[in-house]
């Protein structure tokens, strides 16, 4: 297995006795990178033969030590980053991991890397060997916490995205909210689109669907209830941006930490301030889903992150 210096993002190889090209020799070790661009770092001295600068067609022989160094500027989503994940579950099929708070699922236009993404891709060098680039079915907002499952290889990846597609998955979130919620459950059906325009804000609201609003149906249970809060377990039918936050804050209990959506009739959210809390109190909690080799069904769960237990626990 190469070693990995994620700070430099260094790769170190040795050279068996097939005397291969050094240009053909690196990309058989870093597969997901081009060859034009293995040749590029070979002409600018970033691939080294034994310490030294070499030529992209110079022979290696048994035992030279081949050194690649990627530079931050390259960074992308397959770059790997020594990010500490809690595995939930893994086979050769899929992974599970129970995201954390503020972590963007994938790179935006913003922000190229310290992403889950990179953080599995260090993973998937240290434990199998090899670049692995994880499959994304669903997604997290970046201070939404808890499980979230990516494929391995393009068969789990299509199947994996059916069963999301045809809802034969099943999604439970924690949600703390401030109020108290008589009704021990209930279901909340209001679509949800976008509106264009720079003064909109925010830009995912509930809007019907003759202005193209698409339909969203959420299932709400009281797990349990405080003087002013409500612990729920939210169930979403849909998947629309926002769906939960958007739904909690119609019904007139906004979750606790939520800065986007809240209405005027929920007040001031003083649980929030009093514990500095810096985003909503909404965890992943479980996923039910049948695995895409073999069709049993897994149930996978994820703990609540350290801060939203300790708000609930001075409640």
């Amino acid at each position: 297995m190469p070693d990995l210096d994620p700070e430099k993002l260094s790769f170190e190889f040795v050279a068996g006795t097939d005397k291969p090209r050094l240009d053909e020799f690196v990309a058989r070790e870093l597969p997901k990178i081009s060859l034009t661009r293995i040749r590029r770092l070979i002409a600018e001295n970033d691939v080294l033969v034994n310490g030294q600068s070499s030529l992209k067609g110079v022979r290696l022989v048994a035992g030279d030590q081949v050194s690649v160094k990627i530079f931050a500027a390259d960074k992308s989503s397959s770059t790997p980053e020594n990010i500490p994940l809690e595995i939930l579950y893994e086979d050769d099929a899929l992974i599970v991991v129970n995201k954390p708070v503020n972590l963007l699922v994938h790179p935006s236009h913003s922000e190229k890397s310290g992403t889950l993404l990179n953080g599995l891709a260090y993973h998937f060098w240290q434990t199998a060997g090899e670049s692995i680039r994880p499959g994304l079915i669903h997604r997290l907002d970046r201070n939404t916490s808890g499980v979230i499952v990516l494929a391995k290889n393009e068969r789990a990846h299509r199947t994996l995205s059916k069963h999301f597609r045809e809802r034969w998955v099943k999604k439970f979130y924690l949600a703390l909210v401030n109020g108290r919620v008589e009704q021990n459950t209930g279901e909340i059906d209001a679509p949800i689109g976008s509106k264009e325009g720079k003064d909109v804000w925010p830009r995912w609201q509930v809007m019907s669907e003759a202005e193209g609003g698409k339909s969203a149906k959420t299932i709400y249970k009281v797990l349990r209830r405080f003087a002013a809060h409500t612990l729920l377990e939210l169930e979403p039918l849909t998947g629309r941006t926002h769906q939960l936050r958007i739904h909690c804050n119609l019904i007139g209990h906004t979750i606790v930490g939520d800065t986007i959506y809240k209405s005027a009739l929920n007040g001031a959210d003083l649980l929030a301030a009093r514990h500095n809390l810096k985003y909503q109190m909404l965890h992943a909690s479980r996923l039910i889903f049948r695995h895409p080799a073999g069709g049993r069904e897994l149930n996978i769960e994820a703990p609540m992150p350290e801060q939203m237990r300790d708000v609930i626990a001075a409640l």
